[in-house]
């Protein structure tokens, strides 16, 4: 339990010393480095996370910032704001919480999203994928029929119904109350005529069922990792990041499935994160294609149907 180390703060003097939004942002990247808080939900510096945290709370989108320059920052708060602001920056310090978590918020592709802990906050490389439509390896092919395995909150799979918009997208998660999340999102973005919940443990419940295109963010963090991970990520759930000694327990299966689940030109997307070196140790003979990210960003892996049921048929014989 975390010892709450700003509770000498006085909400009312505070909101009455600090007047604008450049103020409570300053006061907060002050209370974020007092506290030593660790950044990898979004931002990656005490500046850019109190400036999303506090624009978060004041209902002001950071595109804003880009079009009104200082001026925003210079606008006056009312104090019942003010003390909002206090009230949740003191919860961040002290409790360690994420900020989408703090808010109920999370952007992925540039699109906005509702997250709580229930799910995993959304940060991952296959956004840039998404963006760039996989043409490396499908080049112009529309997919018609997309899988999502290990949705969480339905994130890549809302992204990829955006980006893909002839196609039908299974969400699959092996978690209920994750699926509760996914489906909020769903509708919010209007796609329940194309987007699909579905309770399974990885593609136990897709029996006859073939995908163009199958997008994996599955649990892939090992043993030590989770073991060294910093406070902020124990407010996951621990069902969606934790794969065993090596990171590769749901993977494993992953490649099994997949080759039966793939159209006959079908791709596989698989992100392993940290986990990449234990693919290399795992599988040295299985031709994968590592993504090389613009952006930022490693542990994605690319195969074919076609290179995945040679490889299996060679180590199977």
């Amino acid at each position: 339990m975390t010892t709450d180390t700003f509770s000498e703060i006085d909400p009312e003097q505070t909101a009455e010393d600090l007047h604008t939004i450049l103020d409570m942002v300053r006061w907060s990247v002050s209370c974020f480095n007092q506290a030593g808080l660790f950044y990898g939900h979004g931002t990656d510096n005490a500046w850019d996370e109190a400036a999303s945290l506090v624009l978060q709370l004041l209902h002001l989108h950071q595109e804003l910032t880009l079009q009104t320059g200082d001026q925003l920052f210079h606008s006056r708060l009312t104090k019942a704001e003010k003390l909002k602001i206090i009230e949740i920056v003191k919860r961040r310090a002290n409790e360690r919480i994420p900020v989408p978590y703090l808010t109920n918020q999370a952007w992925f592709c540039d699109l906005p999203f509702f997250v709580d802990e229930r799910v995993l906050i959304p940060r991952s490389p296959i956004a840039e994928l998404i963006q760039n439509h996989f043409e490396e390896w499908i080049g112009d092919s529309e997919p018609q029929h997309i899988l999502d395995l290990c949705t969480g909150g339905g994130c890549i799979a809302i992204a990829l119904a955006y980006a893909f918009e002839e196609a039908q997208v299974d969400a699959v998660d092996i978690s209920q109350d994750a699926l509760d999340v996914a489906e909020m999102n769903i509708t919010e973005h209007e796609l329940n005529h194309r987007v699909y919940p579905i309770h399974s443990d990885l593609m136990g419940a897709l029996q006859g069922q073939q995908y163009d295109l199958i997008v994996s963010n599955p649990p892939y963090v090992d043993a030590e990792d989770m073991d060294d991970l910093p406070e902020e990520f124990h407010h996951e759930p621990e069902l969606a990041l934790a794969a065993g000694a090596d990171g590769l327990d749901l993977v494993d299966n992953i490649l099994r499935q997949a080759p039966s689940h793939l159209t006959d030109n079908g791709w596989l997307f698989v992100e392993v994160g940290n986990s990449e070196v234990h693919m290399y140790n795992r599988y040295p003979e299985l031709p994968i294609q590592w993504v090389e990210f613009e952006n930022g960003g490693h542990g994605v892996f690319a195969i074919s149907k076609n290179d995945l049921v040679e490889y299996w048929r060679s180590v199977d014989h």
